[in-house]
């Protein structure tokens, strides 16, 4: 339903800042399919080019670069401002202010109308870092001249978000669980279908500028009210819930992490705010813009739903839901491991032997390991043992290399594979090559994997030495391969 107080479409420019983030990557499209003109801002662009949004003009800036971020904000009329630090661990309140002032002072200068701040609710007697940097990075965005309106969101239940996937990895996958109190907090999870629409609406409401609105949907449930009504909607035995006081936030940060594929990072700063009951005073949010807010069964129904109609706004890192096999047991978030080199020898040069991976030429490394790993797939009835490519020098997205799948070629630039074989999960192998300023190259190779459960977990925590290992040789040897290839033309060449 339309606010009555709220105008047509705005024809000024619209910056999403932080649009590779969670809520950025929804909001982008939301506002493109309702005639926005948009500008989306991140700290790299190629980031935002894999999202392969029509329409959306794409830009490279950091909050934490002031320099950067004159030319994002020109001739914007309205700024979402979704950055936050939390991924990047302890001290990530500092961070977060440093890039509110920088942010409010240049789109002061620059003449933005209004900034629009997704922050977070904040109950009474908070001492958690993630809950206090969320409230004092909307006030130093006040600090600055430009207008600002902050939406305080609780849980959001949506396919990526970092509370929401906790619970999915727990439930699903955990029959049994041992859980710190916090289980027993309140809170008011929104779905995320409804908080975009606040998010797009609530800037057009004239009398909304320069406040603060708690946001929430129209149920107050514990975490453990909400994990039983998610096992239930997902087809699952509700779990056992045993909680224990002897679990402290970090004890429990780390429990996490180990059961669950959300970064430990994210993790913990989560978990220092669910101790608390949350509580949204939403009455002038609701009047200024009404909508039929969803309860939790039919936010959970709408992820589900999302998901199976690709509707979901994930690069397959992030939970795309094909690479999870299509299945909801499929952690969203991915484990990972990985190795890197640096070569004198040009990208290019370094292209030509990732181009030839596989068949052949095996993988650079490790050959009796990827051997065995391939006859025992093939022992169980998987494709191990299905060797070969279609072309010796070339590949394209759909071809097979061996048991694996190409899903992504950018020549020069990326190479993605998806995990073929039997486990526990499902997997992707990316090898991306980066230019270095003395013409040299930086090739690094990242396994990704979305667990499937307790055994998924296991499968990866018992194979993270050998990819560690494996990937770091893969690297060092294709980068050898490169220069020696280089080298040998270098010699067929005739003297002048």
């Amino acid at each position: 339903m339309q606010s009555p107080h709220a105008t047509a479409v705005p024809p000024g420019l619209t910056l999403v800042f932080g649009a590779s983030g969670y809520i950025g990557t929804n909001l982008v499209p939301r506002l493109l399919s309702e005639g926005f003109r948009v500008r989306a801002a991140a700290r790299k662009r190629e980031v935002l080019e894999a999202r392969k949004w029509h329409g959306a003009e794409l830009v490279e800036a950091d909050a934490t670069k002031p320099d950067t971020l004159r030319p994002a904000l020109h001739g914007v009329e309205t700024a979402y401002y979704l950055v936050h630090s939390m991924a990047s661990g302890r001290g990530f309140g500092d961070l977060d202010l440093e890039a509110a002032r920088n942010f409010a002072r240049a789109a002061g200068e620059a003449g933005v109308r209004r900034i629009v701040y997704l922050g977070g609710l904040v109950p009474e007697g908070a001492d958690s870092e993630h809950i206090l940097s969320r409230r004092d990075t909307g006030d130093a965005l006040r600090e600055g001249p430009v207008p600002v309106i902050e939406l305080r969101a609780g849980i959001i239940v949506g396919a990526g978000s970092a509370a929401f996937e906790v619970m999915r990895d727990l439930v699903l996958n955990l029959p049994l669980m041992i859980t710190p109190r916090w289980v027993q907090a309140r809170s008011p999870p929104i779905a995320l279908e409804n908080l975009l629409g606040y998010l797009v609406r609530l800037p057009q409401v004239s009398e909304a500028e320069g406040r603060i609105f708690d946001c929430g949907g129209p149920e107050t449930l514990t975490y453990a009210e909400m994990m039983k009504r998610l096992a239930i909607i997902a087809g699952k035995e509700p779990p056992r819930i045993l909680a224990v006081p002897v679990l402290t936030p970090r004890l429990s940060s780390y429990w996490l992490a180990l059961v669950t594929a959300v970064p430990t990072s994210i993790a913990r700063a989560l978990i220092g705010g669910l101790k608390h009951d949350f509580h949204a005073d939403d009455a002038e949010l609701r009047r200024m813009v009404p909508q039929r807010l969803l309860d939790f069964d039919e936010s959970v129904r709408a992820v589900f739903a999302a998901e199976e109609s690709h509707a979901v706004q994930a690069r397959w890192t992030e939970g795309a839901f094909p690479i999870r096999g299509y299945r909801r047991e499929h952690a969203f978030y991915a484990k990972r491991a990985g190795g890197s080199a640096e070569t004198t020898a040009s990208p290019a040069q370094v292209w030509d032997v990732v181009k030839r991976i596989g068949g052949a030429n095996r993988y650079y490394c490790a050959d009796l390991v990827w051997w065995l790993r391939e006859t025992l797939d093939w022992m169980i009835g998987g494709p191990g043992r299905n060797r070969g490519r279609r072309d010796p020098d070339e590949l394209r997205v759909g071809d097979h290399v061996d048991s694996w799948h190409v899903i992504g070629v950018e020549p020069g630039r990326r190479l993605t594979l998806s995990f073929g074989m039997k486990a526990p999960g499902a997997g992707v192998l990316e090898i991306v090559l980066q230019p270095l300023d003395d013409g040299g190259s930086r090739l690094t190779a990242t396994a990704y994997w979305h667990p499937a459960g307790v055994w998924g977990l296991v499968y990866w925590y018992a194979l993270v030495p050998a990819h560690l290992f494996i990937f770091k040789c893969m690297t060092r040897n294709m980068c050898r391969r490169a220069e020696d290839s280089r080298d040998a033309d270098a010699d067929r060449v005739p003297p002048a």
